[in-house]
């Protein structure tokens, strides 16, 4: 499984995690968690991007 994909997963399961709690600070730290997880998963993708586009350039 890609590692985007992976970490868009754990952002899901935290969300979730979190919406189920009764404790509002749990629920904030795992709604946290899950926006630190889509941040890193947007990263990996920009440069993955950003690779990709290298490669092209550099194969002409």
């Amino acid at each position: 499984m890609k590692e985007t994909k992976q970490l868009k997963k754990q952002a899901d399961r935290a969300e979730r995690l979190g919406s189920f709690s009764v404790d509002d600070e749990y629920a904030q730290d795992m709604s946290s968690l899950a926006a630190a997880f889509r941040a890193q998963a947007d990263v990996l993708k920009e440069k993955k991007k950003k690779d990709k586009k290298k490669d092209k350039e550099g194969a002409k």
